[in-house]
């Protein structure tokens, strides 16, 4: 294990183009796929299709062939020899894995969720109910010159506005179980859309030793009244949820990251369902001045690194650093379990980059747009204020990015890839869909009914305007309504 890990001054080398490529690199279109996946492409469709184009078959196959499909794929793809009956986790195993698990762990467990919920329920916006009143001149309604029959006279009308919010129905949970178990991710996924109001939760997890077959995930979930669990991953298990099959009814909303062909097979059903996100390899900034502890900052990033891929830069003013991070890279790499595919990671997307303020280093993270940003400095307020693009912002020298991974209260799920310019980390309000209630009476509606019709008529949508006038024409039985 050597740690090769790029280093750059920007007074010499070109820290925006370094940025960018690891940007691009680590984006949905960057097809980051290890060799054993190219070689598993090649054997199962007999050609190397690029990731997009496996996860078009896989999706077409599930909404063609349903359950049948599901079952192929996940033997062929993971060695899961599995039926209709065993797809589905059953109430038995959930309560063995219960009784097997450590009492400290479901304790954990029992803090963290409470953590989230006080946090994601001060999220929850409430119903807002506007009313408006509407004054009726005379001559005042229709717009049509003489006001014949439309409200002449005058009045006081009035206007309900209402915004109403309503939790999603049935929502899909994709939790990874590929080299690692998540119990985290169905915490910071499944407690928001609790929290929210979401009655029915469908997780799908691969069906290997740390996904559909690992106790604590299984122990989390029965702590967390999920009952619905099936043994299926990658670009099927979203298909499932997405299109529905035989025994796994469709959902409206997947949610929870997961690897390349996840993440293409989330964009690929969008439009079917709603989706969080379009997620990629985790990534991290830290900003880091004189005062920072080099050890800790190399801790920070081997953290993110060691979910590898993963992509780690340190943007520092201070030069010394620079080396002292790398000196504590190495001396930790040695004896972390996962130091190997850690320092794999650092190799390819890691970097070590001297700047020439903190100015130079806000500008590179900007563009960078990171899922995690870590401000190590003596003041973070005040980089803070400057900072517009990142998922989640931890500041000072004591907040590592695993507090917000496990416990803190926000949602690890982040946007990644760059996509922090735009896109937000999952909360409960992800799981609200709002609808605006509008009610007018007759006063109101004859009120308003000239600027309306105006408008009606410079797009030329005339029946937009009559079904103004012939209210006003005649009321009928509900004038007062």
């Amino acid at each position: 294990m050597t740690l090769d890990i790029t280093t750059l001054d920007s007074a010499d080398g070109d820290a925006i183009g370094l940025i960018d490529q690891l940007r691009a690199q680590l984006s949905p279109q960057g097809d980051i796929v290890s060799e054993a996946g190219r070689a598993r492409t090649i054997e199962l469709f007999g050609e190397a299709l690029a990731p997009q184009d496996v996860v078009q078959r896989i999706c077409d196959d599930v909404a063609r062939d349903g359950l049948d499909a599901v079952l192929d794929y996940t033997r062929r793809l993971d060695g899961a020899e599995l039926t209709a009956e065993t797809l589905r986790v059953s109430d038995d195993e959930f309560h063995a894995a219960h009784q097997a698990a450590d009492p400290e762990f479901l304790a954990t467990i029992g803090r963290i969720r409470a953590n989230i919920v006080e946090f994601q329920s001060s999220l929850l916006p409430e119903d807002v109910t506007v009313t408006r009143q509407r004054s009726l001149e005379t001559g005042q309604g229709s717009g049509q010159g003489s006001g014949q029959g439309s409200g002449q006279g005058s009045g006081q009308g009035s206007v309900e506005l209402r915004q109403r919010y309503r939790p999603l129905r049935r929502v899909g949970i994709c939790v990874p179980g590929g080299a690692a178990a998540y119990p985290s991710t169905l915490l910071m996924t499944a407690v928001p859309a609790r929290t929210a109001g979401v009655e029915q939760i469908a997780v799908v997890v691969p069906p290997t030793e740390f996904g559909g077959y690992n106790t604590q995930l299984l122990a989390a979930c029965h702590e967390l009244g999920i009952d619905e669990v099936y043994r299926v991953g990658g670009a099927q298990g979203v298909a499932a949820l997405a299109y529905g099959v035989e025994g796994i009814e469709a959902v409206d909303k997947i949610v929870g990251p997961g690897n390349l062909f996840v993440a293409l097979a989330k964009r690929r059903v969008f439009g079917e369902v709603d989706i969080d996100s379009i997620a990629g390899p985790s990534e991290v900034v830290v900003m880091a001045d004189e005062t920072a502890d080099a050890r800790f900052l190399a801790s920070d990033l081997i953290s993110q690194a060691e979910h590898s891929p993963g992509a780690s830069v340190l943007l520092t003013w201070h030069r010394p650093l620079i080396e002292q991070v790398r000196e504590a890279l190495v001396e930790q790499l040695g004896r972390l379990p996962r130091g190997d595919l850690a320092c794999e990671s650092l190799n390819r997307f890691g970097a070590l980059v001297c700047v020439a303020d903190p100015g130079e280093a806000i500008a590179l993270s900007e563009r960078m747009a990171p899922e995690h940003l870590h401000i190590s400095t003596a003041d973070p307020d005040s980089i803070l204020t400057q900072v517009q693009n990142a998922g989640a912002i931890f500041l000072g020298h004591h907040t590592p990015v695993a507090l917000g991974d496990y416990i803190a209260g926000p949602s690890h799920v982040l946007p990644t890839g760059g996509t922090a310019r735009f896109a937000n980390g999952l909360s409960a309000n992800d799981f609200l869909k709002r609808s605006s209630v509008i009610r007018y009476d007759l006063n109101a509606l004859a009120a308003d009914s000239a600027d309306v019709c105006r408008m009606a008529d410079a797009e030329g949508l005339g029946a937009h305007a009559a079904s103004i006038t012939i209210r006003l024409e005649d009321p009928g039985d509900g004038s007062s309504a």
